[in-house]
């Protein structure tokens, strides 16, 4: 019997397009079926104008996201650090601002904008702490660096609590 999963053989004269056994095969068998409960997005940039490109996307999501499955944070690490009193200023501005009309003064979508960079560590807890014994999976694309802390964090969460995480790196 062939287990071929090819389910484009080459064509020829006498040879079909799709091999419909294999296909056959390939579509039954049992699937684990995941369920996505939540979807957490960090958007970390240090020039403003970066919001811009991604802004009708952000916009979009949050007019589609009815259930409240997706958590998007943006974060603009040029802004002074958190805890000096101009960034206190600007958070507290911003959110007046947000408040009233519904959309970040940074961003210009209806996501608000954070001020400095994430705290990766209380970022994992947080989540770890929402959902116990689940498998949270970590999608990084950005500068190496970050991927190890990243991936380092993942593993340490790993070994002491029972939410486990799987760090995939992306490469564009």
């Amino acid at each position: 019997q062939d287990t071929s999963t090819d389910l484009y053989p080459p064509v020829g004269r006498n040879k079909p397009h799709v091999d419909l056994g294999t296909l056959m095969r390939v579509t039954t068998r049992p699937r684990k079926v995941l369920k996505t409960t939540n979807a957490y997005f960090y958007w970390v940039t240090r020039e403003q104008g970066s919001f811009d490109w991604f802004k009708g996307v952000m916009n979009e999501i949050a007019d589609m996201d009815q259930r409240n499955i997706i958590e998007m944070h943006n974060y603009l690490t040029s802004v002074y650090e958190e805890g000096d009193a101009r960034s206190a200023l600007i958070t507290m501005l911003q959110a007046l601002n947000h408040a009233k009309n519904g959309v970040d003064v940074v961003s210009g979508t209806k996501v608000r904008t954070h001020f400095a960079r994430p705290n990766w560590k209380k970022v994992l807890a947080k989540i770890a702490s929402k959902h116990p014994y689940a498998k949270i999976g970590v999608f990084y694309c950005g500068a190496p660096v970050l991927a190890q802390e990243l991936a380092k964090l993942c593993h340490e969460f790993n070994g002491k609590c029972t939410t486990k995480f799987e760090f995939h790196k992306e490469y564009f």
